[in-house]
């Protein structure tokens, strides 16, 4: 699993794919969906249907970067 460095952070979209915040918060994408499911994902997630997303901005946050940054 490898991680995604500052810049690439402050790259993404608005609002982002399971996978791809789960590699920015350094887990593996098993333990991103088992997260969700049991509610624990530290960020708000939003269901789609089947589909996940996760808005960038808290994401950011959780990790002390903010968009202003880019």
């Amino acid at each position: 699993m490898v991680g995604m460095t500052r810049a690439e952070l402050l790259e993404l979209p608005v609002v982002i794919d399971l996978v791809t915040a789960a590699r920015a918060l350094g887990i593996g994408r098993t333990r991103a969906f088992e997260l969700v499911r049991r509610g624990e994902f530290p960020v708000p997630v939003l269901r789609f249907g089947t589909t996940w997303r996760v808005p960038t901005a808290p994401l950011l946050h959780l990790l002390g970067l903010t968009a202003a940054e880019a």
